[in-house]
């Protein structure tokens, strides 16, 4: 076993007998989750049909499920469909070609004013950390953030998120995560290029690079070196006199016994 090595089922466990059945039920979570990288890729196929009526361009999208794949280990949730998912509608748009014409049959008109995103859960800003390209514009950013764990690690995530929260830029307002004035102040006050991903995306396709030994550690280290000093110095031209008196800074100190 590696350091950072997944939980995953071994030899010895293969006699569930002795365990209760809390125990049992964590197992088969570990052991499914393992054994899901053995079979093949979940497959599912999009489809859209645009129709244009009266001058209006009216779009239906849907996805069909082609194959399985792993999915199949995880149990049938209803009778009805394996795939119960609210993204896969069990009813299947017809077969049409472009050109053909239609007949509307019926129509609603439907006044909705747009909203606002949610605010963020601690469930869903993890998740929003793991897939960052979703918020990413440049193609070739977010690919290298979609092929990586997105910012931080899995056990890096939860300790930035409670930093953030000693120092006062989130705040909780009951199951919601909120920024603080501060917290927003600052990340307009620094430099653009400190406050998006595609910094990330950069490191990360360049250590990618060394774990391949396409790149050496140096040619990484040197010019990251470089770029650090120039960031430090483009804070250091920043005025945040919009921040004095706003937000508090913990001295922590944790005490450890070996």
């Amino acid at each position: 076993m590696t350091a950072h090595h997944a939980i995953i089922p071994t030899a010895k466990s293969s006699d569930t007998s002795r365990l209760s059945s809390a125990e049992a039920n964590i197992y088969e979570l570990v052991a499914r989750q393992y054994l899901m990288q053995f079979y093949p890729a979940f497959e599912y196929m999009e489809k859209q049909v645009d129709t244009e009526i009266s001058g209006g361009l009216f779009i239906v999208k849907q996805k069909d499920v082609v194959s399985d794949g792993w999915k199949v280990l995880f149990p049938t949730k209803n009778t009805t469909s394996k795939n119960s998912d609210d993204d896969f509608s069990a009813k299947k748009l017809p077969n049409v070609r472009t050109g053909e014409h239609v007949q509307c049959i019926n129509a609603d008109l439907i006044s909705k004013q747009t909203t606002p995103p949610k605010y963020f859960t601690d469930a869903t800003l993890l998740s929003a950390m793991t897939g960052i390209a979703r918020y990413v514009t440049d193609p070739m950013i977010k690919k290298v953030l979609r092929d990586t764990d997105g910012l931080g690690t899995e056990a890096t995530r939860a300790g930035i998120i409670e930093l953030l929260f000693k120092r006062q830029f989130l705040v909780r307002k009951g199951k919601e995560i909120r920024a603080t004035d501060v917290g927003r102040q600052l990340i307009t006050t620094l430099p653009k290029q400190m406050v998006i991903p595609d910094m990330t995306a950069h490191w990360e396709s360049q250590l990618e690079a060394i774990s391949q030994r396409e790149m050496k550690y140096s040619d990484f280290m040197n010019p990251l070196t470089d770029r650090l000093n120039q960031l430090l110095n483009d804070v250091q031209q920043v005025s945040f006199r919009g921040l004095q008196g706003k937000g508090t800074y913990k001295n922590i100190t944790k005490r450890k016994r070996k």
